[in-house]
């Protein structure tokens, strides 16, 4: 039977099974266990229990839950209050004043987390009900929070870019260094997509508040305070080498919890419901990661990554030609796969091709993350999508829809670092002087 004959059967398989309702995680894990059933030697059940096992278990992961209970704390005491207050006096004047917020915070808790599940969690937890107790247009406080919280894949510390660096044999330092410009550039993006549209819709946008002297401002700006160190000690323990990520996501929630102590917003039932909250959204999560580490078990056994990589490079195509299809290679596959597992089945077979090709193995690096970026926003496996829904109650299609600016933003920015490589380069090469 060819790929194309199995791929189609596959797609047909998946979107069968979301069609009839049943949960995402239980969808993919469906999925994976006809293809293996069909398409190998493999017992599908003894592949399910360990693969989920496996997934489920990775000390790793324990950042996630952490990261959005940290992110539950802040949800549910003053603590994002005072974030919005310190932001807004310096938003209002903008195009769009509070919208940014997305941006900015996702940016911020990018640096925290490197995790795009985790970012557009903890992001959202705090301004989704902000934006919409305030009156902003729904399709943006979503679409634009869609689109921001794929910063935690690139601003580093970025647990995909370790990946990639380990995979490619490439400098993980480079690649941190790498994704400083390039993530500025991408919430550049954001923030001025977010002005554009208000500027065409300005009748969406509530009135800003009263203006205030550049005093009142610092002062008011006095609440990020808490939040700042909060970020400072768990980036902090990071770059400092006293902590991994996932011990520093442990720092984030002490932290939270001291400091919303201190304030007095911390008691027995807004602990007790952060930490039901973090629990439910991270099954969600958890159980969409172990259906797609077992759809990636699946894949790899049948080879359908392999044979695609190897197909693309006998095309003999030009240095852009390439960029181009390798951009739609991983997106196609990042529809289907986690972006940590299109990394890992492809680099391999694809890093000669690309050397070949003339490619900086770190412009590629974060090209490939950018790339891995859009696949979380595109149906029918976009984790950022199921986060979102997991936390709006919105439908996939809906959600998916008020995201493609954000994904067309993204092309952009693909296209901006090809034509203008130095955004990658320049910076680790400043370091190296």
């Amino acid at each position: 039977m060819s790929d194309l004959t199995i791929t189609a059967l596959l797609l047909t398989s998946l979107f069968l099974i979301l069609g009839s309702g049943v949960w995402i995680g239980l969808t993919l894990s469906g999925v994976a266990w006809i293809s293996i059933q069909i398409f190998s030697a493999r017992a599908a059940g003894d592949a399910m229990a360990v693969t989920i096992w496996g997934a489920a278990s990775g000390w790793t992961l324990t950042a996630l839950p952490l990261f959005i209970w940290m992110g539950e704390i802040l949800f549910r005491t003053r603590l994002s209050q005072d974030m919005f207050k310190g932001l807004a006096p310096w938003m209002q004047a903008l195009p769009g004043r509070l919208l940014h917020t997305n941006v900015v915070g996702c940016a911020i808790f990018a640096a925290v987390s490197g995790s795009s599940a985790a970012t557009c969690a903890t992001i959202g937890k705090m301004t989704l009900p902000e934006l919409a107790r305030r009156g902003y247009p729904e399709v943006m406080t979503i679409g634009s929070l869609a689109g921001a919280g794929t910063l935690g894949l690139l601003i580093p510390p970025s647990i995909i870019l370790i990946v990639y660096g380990v995979a490619a044999d490439v400098s993980i330092t480079d690649l941190f260094i790498a994704g400083v410009l390039p993530g500025i550039l991408l919430a550049g993006l954001f923030s001025g997509y977010i002005a554009a549209w208000s500027l065409l819709h300005a009748d969406q946008i509530p009135p800003r508040d009263a203006p205030m002297s550049f005093a009142a401002k610092l002062r008011q700006s006095s609440s990020l305070i808490p939040v700042l160190l909060l970020i400072s000690s768990v980036l902090g323990s990071i770059y400092a080498g006293i902590a991994t990520a996932t011990e520093a996501a442990a720092v984030g929630v002490v932290g939270a919890l001291v400091l919303s102590g201190l304030q007095g917003s911390l008691n027995w039932s807004t602990f007790k419901e952060a930490l039901m909250g973090a629990t439910r959204l991270y099954c969600m999560i958890a159980l969409i990661l172990a259906g797609a580490a077992f759809l990636t078990l699946a894949m790899g056994y049948i080879g359908l990554p392999r044979h695609l990589a190897e197909w693309i490079s006998t095309l003999g195509l030009s240095q852009f030609g390439l960029v181009v299809a390798l951009m739609v290679f991983f997106i196609v596959l990042g529809c289907f796969l986690d972006g940590i597992s299109v990394v890992v089945l492809t680099m391999g077979v694809l890093m000669p091709t690309v050397q070949k090709a003339g490619l900086d193995p770190i412009w590629f690096g974060i090209f490939v993350v950018l790339v891995v970026e859009m696949a979380q926003i595109t149906p029918p496996v976009g984790f950022n999508l199921f986060v979102l829904q997991g936390m709006t109650g919105k439908q996939l299609p809906y959600i998916a829809r008020i995201a493609t600016p954000m994904f067309f933003l993204m092309v952009a920015a693909v296209l901006l670092i090809y034509f203008v490589p130095g955004i990658v380069t320049w910076l680790p090469q400043q370091m190296k002087h």
